[in-house]
């Protein structure tokens, strides 16, 4: 009887911890001009881990997103509904601008990372195909109030190191940067650009999770900018297309031409080949809406071009 106590408790509490978040919160810092001398520009960042997965994303992103999806099963309703909801955003629409116009996700177990973006309302991502290659040393510390030790490792053309430690026995971190003996509570880069540091942990029920689209376009690191220019060049094509149709409509029905949609309004990402995240790109692809909608002719402040993180 004893056993069958134990084993129930064992399982509810597996399960309670399988439905929470537990939220590691980064105070980051970012280097928005490499050339010119600019202040450092502060952001929270976000590493939310539930069972064996991660999902990390910026504060002012997952507030734009949340917001935005929480709208879109009213706005589905009929045309009125929709505009009314796009109203009541447009109050809101200076979000907080953000560095990570992007989330990433990792399998744990299997250290598996993904990239994921959004290029003309549709979502592209990719596999992560350069496992970090770390270099632990001896050297302990104390780090954001853990005891901490120093690993080293060169990824994306930056030397980064990385303060980890055993009292979080997570092998995860900011951004990409996992596969450590223990959770990353500091890491900057050798140029002084990027600067994340770990400044709190909380449990979040009911945690907002990026949707990941069943019809999500699967490309790879070294293709990426390439297909994403892709998706952006159709969808251009499809609006001008669009535009024109309803130009000629005008022309037959009083003289005069509408003027259309700007086909060419879809900006890159700002990837350059092999992978370089600028986290930067059109403000209204970052929402998860469906193409065409009239909510991608509304202006979100929400990107900002910048120095990207990856240098190669």
């Amino acid at each position: 009887m004893k056993q069958k106590i134990t084993a129930f408790f064992v399982l509810f509490l597996t399960a309670v911890s399988y439905g929470q978040t537990t939220r590691y919160v980064y105070e980051t810092l970012v280097n928005p001009d490499s050339i010119n001398l600019v202040s450092m520009k502060s952001e929270r960042t976000f590493l939310d881990v539930k069972g064996e997965r991660s999902l990390f994303i910026s504060e002012n992103k997952l507030k734009r997103d949340s917001l935005f999806i929480s709208l879109r099963p009213e706005a589905k309703e009929n045309d009125k509904k929709e505009e009314k909801d796009l109203s009541k955003l447009e109050g809101k629409k200076n979000f907080e601008p953000t560095f990570f116009e992007y989330f990433i996700t990792k399998s744990i177990p299997e250290q598996k990372v993904y990239y994921y973006e959004k290029a003309a309302g549709k979502q592209i991502y990719y596999q992560e195909d350069r496992p970090v290659k770390w270099n632990v040393t001896d050297i302990v510390d104390k780090q954001n109030g853990y005891p901490a030790q120093k690993a080293v490792a060169e990824f994306g053309g930056r030397v980064w190191t990385a303060w980890f430690t055993n009292e979080i026995p997570l092998s995860d971190g900011p951004y990409k940067f996992s596969g450590l003996p223990g959770l990353i509570v500091k890491l900057e880069d050798d140029k002084g650009d990027y600067k994340f540091d770990l400044v709190k942990k909380i449990t979040v029920k009911n945690a907002f999770e990026e949707q990941l689209n069943s019809d999500a376009k699967q490309s790879t690191r070294v293709n990426f900018h390439g297909d994403k220019a892709a998706l952006e060049l159709e969808f251009g094509k499809n609006r001008k297309a669009l535009a024109g149709n309803t130009g000629s409509g005008n022309i037959n029905a009083g003289g005069r031409h509408s003027g259309g949609m700007n086909g060419g309004g879809m900006r890159s990402g700002g990837h350059g080949g092999g992978g370089m995240h600028r986290g930067m790109g059109n403000e209204n692809q970052s929402f998860p809406m469906q193409q065409n909608s009239s909510a991608e002719n509304h202006s979100f402040t929400g990107s900002i071009d910048q120095n990207p993180i990856e240098l190669k």
